[in-house]
């Protein structure tokens, strides 16, 4: 059976797969939580949002079930989850992945993203499905830094508007030219920015944790005080975990974290499928009127000292 929406009936199955998930996109599990939790499910009816879930259901064969996500007015979508991660049967998974990236397609997203271990089964089976490794990252629990001797929040203050072109610029210098039709600069700001230095730290949260991506210039010093006067002094933070996402063009940054004591997770490969976009509204090529000529261009020879 092809690949379908999910729909009401696949309640049980959900329920039976709760605790065999796998996720792919790591920033929105550890600061969101579960996806097949209360608040994860109620997304799904909400048509505003554009979040879709895919079933696969064979005879003689555990259904698969597949979620991707995207934010309006990003270039990209993120695979969310597939299940059950016990079973993912590598055969039938790429028929789901193209089922969502089509989706993805009818969001006008150019690319799918997944974050995925590098020595996790699913690696291969990605790239079979056309999927290929663009960056690796890791994730640090800040939840617990250690202390340091720099003042609380010495530099660091909420962006503002204003902020956003120096924003892209340090964006423009961190991130290497072949990545950024893919990671693109921001086009709001949505975080901290240090007015003393080259340093933006983008923020976003939610009910299980707060993670925060930098972009810190390797020219920076007293790279550990600043994340640790960012981690320690984040607003509203009501006892949630921090986590500091590096990816692998911002290598520089680990061994602050880990002077700091931060808690490295394994280390991840982030992965890119390119989707064809299509042009619905034909527009022929522009061709020369009837009475137009075109000049013919000369070119004589050059005499060079030999």
């Amino acid at each position: 059976m092809p690949a379908r929406a999910l729909d009401l009936l696949d309640l049980p199955t959900i329920a039976r797969y709760r605790n065999d998930v796998l996720t792919l996109d790591s920033a929105r599990a550890l600061t969101r939580g579960h996806p097949f939790g209360a608040l994860g499910l109620l997304a799904y009816i909400n048509p505003a949002r554009h979040l879709y879930a895919a079933a696969m259901n064979e005879k003689n064969s555990p259904p698969l079930i597949g979620g991707i996500i995207h934010t309006r007015g990003e270039t990209f979508a993120k695979l969310l989850y597939l299940a059950p991660a016990s079973n993912l049967d590598p055969a039938r998974l790429p028929e789901l992945l193209d089922h969502l990236a089509k989706q993805a397609g009818a969001w006008q997203a150019w690319q799918v993203l997944a974050e995925v271990e590098e020595t996790h089964p699913i690696f291969s089976t990605l790239r079979t499905a056309g999927f290929s490794v663009y960056a690796w990252q890791r994730l640090w629990d800040a939840t617990a830094l250690e202390k340091t001797e720099s003042r609380p929040g010495a530099g660091w203050r909420r962006a503002q508007a204003a902020d956003l072109p120096a924003i892209q610029n340090l964006h423009y210098q961190i991130v290497p030219p072949l990545l950024q039709p893919i990671e693109s600069a921001p086009t709001h700001v949505r975080g901290f920015f240090h007015a003393e230095s080259k340093c933006y730290a983008n923020v976003s949260s939610g009910g299980s944790g707060i993670m925060i991506t930098p972009l810190i210039h390797p020219e920076e010093n007293d790279l550990a005080a600043k994340l640790k006067t960012l981690a320690e002094n984040l607003p509203e933070r009501r006892g949630r975990k921090i986590y500091i996402n590096v990816r692998s063009y911002q290598t520089w940054l680990e061994p602050a974290l880990e002077d700091l004591g931060a808690k490295p997770a394994t280390r991840q490969a982030v992965m890119v499928k390119h989707l064809t976009r299509f042009i619905k509204d034909n527009q022929p090529a522009r061709t020369l009127p009837a009475s137009g000529t075109v000049q013919a261009s000369h070119i004589s020879r050059m005499d060079v000292d030999e």
